[in-house]
């Protein structure tokens, strides 16, 4: 049985392995970090936070400093997909985000029915011109 964890990452019990919910690709032990099996691709921070304002008048330019901030973006190494994006410290080891207790996630599910798909919510509108009366 697969059990989905986020958008793009599910754990196969059977064999339990990280696999890309996109193309399948077994990223790695359920039991280790996630992350160890994908591409990381470090960031400038530039690319993503460019300047406000002229670099070469200001120190501070609302980008981050690369001496302060690492932008870790990680990738499946089968199909692409952008699985997770991090920021941390320069020199920092990628975080250990998601610890699953693997023996409680199979008993849970050994009663349950597998999900293939995310489930969804109601589409719930709203009417924002409401106005509350007391």
């Amino acid at each position: 049985m697969k059990v989905l964890m986020t958008e793009y990452l599910r754990i196969d019990l059977d064999t339990e392995n990280w696999e890309c919910r996109v193309c399948d690709h077994v990223v790695g032990s359920a039991r280790g970090n996630y992350k160890e099996g994908l591409l990381v691709y470090n960031r400038d921070p530039a690319d993503i936070h460019p300047s406000i304002i002229d670099p070469e008048k200001y120190r501070f330019t609302f980008c981050p400093d690369r001496e302060w901030v690492n932008i870790y973006e990680f990738y499946c190494p089968s199909c692409g997909t952008q699985v997770e994006v991090e920021y941390t410290f320069p020199n920092h080891m990628p975080l250990y985000d998601m610890e699953v207790d693997l023996d409680a996630l199979k008993e849970q599910w050994s009663h349950r029915e597998e999900i293939t798909e995310p489930v969804k919510g109601p589409n719930v509108l709203v009417d924002r011109c409401h106005t509350h009366k007391h």
